[in-house]
């Protein structure tokens, strides 16, 4: 079952989808970027699911935070509880500093980020299940306001449930993790165009070296590591669902000629740009 809305003045769009076999992100797939963010609530048994093509097990009781862009594919869709919305619906980097972290569950350090539940968390979502889908049913002019309150209070829990699991906001200070998470959400607002640590340091009026310090004390890879990994996930991305050309490619990611993107991804992969591709395709025909 997919139950929808959408606000047609400003094209929100938001998604409930329980029993829904058809369910699956296909991301970055013909060339169509998704604006859609998805949390999934594994409510029965573990089951494996696929995420830009690699393989992990969704623990049984637990919460999986997806965002745009991500290619995934479930064992067991039909067992899922999952809500999706998209930017114009709520935007993450708008509200962030209101519901306090959005970034720390979307843009964190840690991909995927499988969150296990206790007991009580899980009839706490159950209960917001339930609300949600008696507002679904309703359709006037406070519809979407009232939907948008509940996905508040579904992003607040969960992000309080995670933080009291995350090992660094049990000994790291809250400043020191709102600069992870500030950076993390630039990043991911930037990487295509910006690859250097200087632009996010200066974006967030730190030095470079306090920076990178932070995510040392951290322990957190650094963050000319974290903006490397996000520019190759992309670039997989293209490789993997999309038949754009390395050129293609390497101009949207921010690279400055084909030559420097490839030498880029070698190096970082330690396989160039065809054979990266050719081998993506002999592994799916050895599937089929």
């Amino acid at each position: 079952m997919q139950l929808e809305f959408t606000d047609k003045s400003t094209l929100g769009r938001f998604v409930m989808r329980v029993d829904d076999h058809s369910f699956k992100g296909e991301g970055v797939m013909n060339g169509q970027k998704s604006t859609i963010n998805t949390f999934v609530i594994n409510k029965g048994e573990a089951q494996r699911v696929t995420i830009d093509e690699i393989v992990y097990t969704m623990p049984t009781h637990s919460v999986l935070p997806l965002v745009a862009n991500q290619h995934f594919v479930f064992e067991n869709p039909e067992l899922l509880l999952a809500w999706q919305f998209n930017r114009e619906f709520y935007c993450i980097m708008d509200h962030d500093a209101e519901v306090s972290c959005v970034g720390f569950i979307f843009y964190g350090i840690k991909h995927p980020m499988f969150i296990p539940l206790t007991s009580a968390e899980m009839h706490s979502l159950t209960t917001i299940e339930q609300l949600f889908l008696e507002d679904m049913q309703l359709s006037d002019s406070m519809q979407g306001e009232m939907l948008r309150t509940l996905l508040k209070r579904v992003i607040i829990n969960i992000t309080r449930i995670a933080r009291k699991q995350t090992e660094c906001y049990q000994r790291v200070t809250e400043d020191k993790m709102d600069i992870i998470r500030q950076f993390n959400l630039l990043l991911e607002i930037n990487f295509r165009k910006e690859h250097e640590v200087m632009f996010y340091a200066e974006a967030m009026n730190k030095s470079p070296k306090t920076l990178t310090n932070v995510f040392r004390i951290c322990n957190c890879p650094s963050p000319s590591t974290l903006i490397h990994n996000r520019i190759i996930l992309e670039a997989k991305r293209y490789l993997y669902y999309t038949d754009k050309s390395a050129k293609e490619i390497g101009y949207s990611l921010g690279f400055e000629s084909p030559a420097h993107f490839s030498r880029f991804f070698k190096l970082k992969t330690g396989c160039n740009v065809s054979r990266f591709r050719n081998r993506h395709c002999e592994d799916i025909s050895k599937i089929a």
